[in-house]
């Protein structure tokens, strides 16, 4: 019985986040178990590429980071990485183990952790894309979003697809380039024979069915009909693994706002896939109802063990005038997906799925498959740093202790057997110089000014708190009652600041606290929106 090959795709939100939580690489990377790992949005730049972000006992690894940092972009805002299983480094006969690497597509940028590339596939620029200006396609490959390795029976691409909103149309025109480009560089290696498979956040949810909100016009989208364009039942040649297995299934998301809380109502969308193309491995002379994909994938679905929400961690409405610990709880954008294809004719057995000590065994027969994993991973908070301290601790009492040691010392001036000096420090004759009587009077005064003098400054530091105390109760209710309630749930909204550009930045408002979901749902957001009062925020420095 021959084993399967198993890839997962995973979008990280961070690469040192995830090592983090799983306590170091190789855990992170047994945790999944599986043959071929690949992340995106690893936030990496060259400088970071430190032994324990790369190196795992077992896997060989390629990354890809951030070239540029163009619109104010750091240097690690993207990345790529992929992680191949092998039993020794040294053996390259091992089924995952890649037999050449390229960083990027474009054939412009160095081969991987010294990796060569063949020569007739990856000249000075790669096939198919001479059309393109050198300034474009290095552009193109700049930002760290893929990764190409060759293992034989198979290439596989780990893309990081680039994001554009609605009205930068730099950013569409850049993901429109890019996109095109790499459809060239599969369409050459299809044409060379070459079997491939595409996996990664591509961020374009294709169909309705791939997005819990979608409008009438959802699918009109540019890049949502690119992508279907190259599906094999629209007359292309790439199978979506996912919708092949799983045709009519909802709700299978991949991604959701990290700022709504919307995964614990699965409010999202799927952006991440497994794609694949080329003939099958039967050697058959009709390929008519064969293809790699479809013959080949055993099992595909998405990792719900790797759920990142649990009930009762969903962000909520915080008191602002509470200690600063864990007040929020961020929800973040992230994916996994597996695949399990073959060199052979894999398939695998899903009892054998999530458990990392088993492994996928190969059938007598062809089995079902499915894509995309989400995972989730909740990011600690970070306790005792920084933590805001009440404003009473700003006035505190007297402790008993100092009030005691005030009250000895007092004691001590009243005593008649104190010696003086000959002058005091006032230019006051001692109390040598008086006779017994004017002394004791001298004595009684300064005993009399000493305590009158101490019972006018507590008084004073009372009445301080005491007005303290009452200020900070007006402002507290001040603010409280400037909280709006949201309509649907009557609790505390929360507040937010316009970061977009444009006549708003900004500019406060308040918005239910709960985590968005669908409409229909009456413990998801209910959708409250009000503007504050005040005026625009005004950032720091300016």
């Amino acid at each position: 019985m021959k084993k399967g090959m198993k890839i997962v795709t995973y979008n990280v939100n961070g690469l040192r986040p995830r090592i983090q939580q799983y306590g170091s690489l190789p855990k992170l990377l047994d945790s999944l178990d599986a043959d071929i790992i690949c992340f995106q949005e690893t936030k990496l730049s060259k400088h970071d590429l430190r032994a324990d972000l790369v190196r795992a006992e077992g896997y060989e690894s390629f990354f890809s980071c951030t070239r540029t940092s163009d619109r104010g972009r750091s240097a690690g805002y993207s990345g790529v990485a992929t992680f191949c299983r092998v039993k020794s480094a040294f053996l390259s006969n091992e089924v995952a183990l890649p037999i050449a690497a390229e960083e990027g597509f474009t054939g412009l940028l160095r081969t991987s952790n010294g990796y060569e590339s063949r020569k007739d596939e990856c000249p000075s620029i790669a096939e198919g894309l001479e059309c393109f200006s050198r300034d474009e396609l290095l552009k193109a490959d700049s930002e760290g979003r893929c990764l190409i390795t060759d293992h034989g029976h198979f290439v596989l691409f780990n893309i990081y697809g680039p994001r554009a909103v609605q009205d930068d149309s730099e950013r569409i025109q850049f993901k429109l380039t890019f996109f095109k480009m790499l459809e060239r560089r599969w369409e050459c290696l299809l044409h060379q024979g070459r079997r491939i498979i595409i996996i990664g956040d591509l961020n374009i949810a294709p169909a309705a069915i791939d997005r819990c909100d979608a409008e009438p016009d959802f699918e009109k989208n540019e890049f949502r009909k690119w992508f279907r364009s190259l599906l094999l039942q629209n007359g292309g040649r790439l199978l979506d693994v996912f919708r092949a297995k799983h045709p009519d299934r909802k709700g299978a998301y991949t991604c959701w706002s990290q700022s709504t809380g919307a995964e614990e109502f699965n409010f999202g969308s799927r952006i991440d896939h497994i794609l694949s193309a080329g003939s099958c491995l039967h050697g058959e002379e009709n390929q008519e109802g064969h293809d790699f994909g479809t013959c080949h994938v055993a099992e595909c679905d998405i990792l719900m063990q790797f759920q990142r929400w649990k009930p009762g961690n969903t962000p909520s409405a915080v008191s602002m005038f509470t200690r600063r610990q864990s007040i929020e709880q961020v929800i973040s954008e992230e994916r996994v997906s597996p695949l399990f294809p073959s060199h052979e004719k894999f398939t695998s057995t899903p009892e054998n799925y999530d458990s990392k000590a088993s492994q996928i065994r190969v059938l007598g027969s062809r089995s079902n498959a499915n894509i995309l994993p989400s995972i989730v991973a909740k990011k600690k908070s970070r306790h005792g740093q920084g933590s805001q301290l009440t404003l009473n601790s700003f006035f505190q009492k007297c402790t008993r202790s100092e009030t005691s040691d005030s009250s000895s010392a007092d004691s001590k001036i009243c005593q008649t057997d104190i010696s003086y000096s000959q002058t005091d420090l006032n230019g006051v004759p001692s109390a040598d110089d008086e006779s017994g009587p004017s002394k004791d009077c001298r004595l009684n005064a300064i005993d009399n000014i000493q305590n009158e003098g101490h019972v006018d400054a507590c008084d004073s530091d009372k009445e301080k708190r005491k007005v303290a105390l009452q200020e900070w109760q007006r402002i507290q209710q001040l603010m409280q009652n400037s909280v709006p309630l949201c309509k649907g749930h009557r609790e505390p909204c929360v507040p937010r600041i316009v970061k977009k550009a444009g006549p708003n930045l900004g500019r406060r408002f308040y918005v239910c606290a709960r985590a968005e979901g669908p409409a229909s749902n009456p413990e998801a957001n209910c959708g409250y929106f009000k503007w504050a009062a005040a005026s625009k925020c005004k950032e720091k420095g300016k």
